[in-house]
């Protein structure tokens, strides 16, 4: 593995345990409320019932599990070892286990270890891209994954605001791909509540939208929908106002910009 990778995976294998205890995840609160994916996902995907999905980057499998709790046969790829084991775990806890599978791997090399399956749906949830060297590289992964007609659905957060600093006040990264560029960082926390790590070295990508769209387009899928939004889900600048929904979003008196993104695309029939 390409040792940046590596050490990402080293950082990842690290914040496993810190976020299954974390408020943040509220992992004992989401197996009593049985609740499944966010609605705006639900609209964006439609109906998954009996459908197979895919979750790229899937950390613990809260997320991918949702997609279970609807009725899809779901299947987690994550390239560390311990979210792998983490996520096994919750879907025997939340009864899931024959509707879920965990697979340990890196995104790129998903096809091999997927044993070149196709699905339905791919699903990308936020926070992923930006541990990728190359967005083209990943969009070849994500067109060889769909069935003809699947869906990819990634929501994001916004190259715009990946490349600014942590207030959130000046360009601080690039907006476009730097492959050979990485964004280098020793965080002494994860973005949860909980202990320090031990393993905080990082490197990540910026990837603008255009090659993010180029990204899919260029390996033979449609696009649907790109929608900009001016919401995140996470504080990602300390001035993001939290709202009633659980929503982070710029204050009155700010100039509106985007925070996430959300791409639909398809695979030709």
């Amino acid at each position: 593995m390409d040792p940046r990778l590596e050490a990402n995976r080293k950082n990842w294998n690290n914040r496993v345990g810190i976020h299954t205890k974390s408020e943040f995840y509220d992992v004992e609160g989401w197996l009593s409320n049985t609740e499944g994916p966010p609605l705006r996902e639900v609209v964006a995907i439609g109906v998954v019932e009996g459908k197979s999905l895919v979750h790229l980057q899937c950390h613990f499998g809260m997320d991918t599990l949702g997609w279970a709790r609807v009725g899809a046969r779901v299947t987690g790829v994550d390239f560390s070892p311990e979210a792998i084991t983490a996520a096994t775990a919750l879907a025997e806890r939340a009864g899931l286990s024959d509707r879920a599978t965990f697979v340990c791997s890196n995104v790129y090399d998903a096809p091999t270890a997927l044993s070149n399956e196709r699905f339905d749906v791919v699903y990308v949830s936020i926070g992923s891209l930006c541990w990728l060297p190359s967005v083209d590289q990943w969009g070849e992964v994500v067109a060889s994954l769909l069935n003809p007609g699947g869906k990819i659905y990634l929501h994001d957060v916004h190259p715009n605001a990946l490349s600014l600093d942590h207030n959130g006040e000046r360009n601080f990264y690039s907006y476009f791909e730097e492959t050979s560029d990485p964004l280098v960082a020793d965080e002494p926390f994860t973005y949860t509540d909980g202990e320090g790590l031990t393993a905080s070295r990082t490197y990540g990508w910026n990837h603008s939208v255009g090659e993010i769209v180029m990204s899919l387009t260029t390996h033979g899928l449609e696009l649907d929908s790109l929608i900009e939004h001016d919401w995140t889900q996470f504080r990602q600048f300390p001035w993001l106002v939290e709202t009633t929904s659980g929503e982070f979003v710029i204050p009155t008196g700010r100039p509106r910009a985007p925070l996430t993104f959300t791409i639909v695309a398809h695979a030709p029939e």
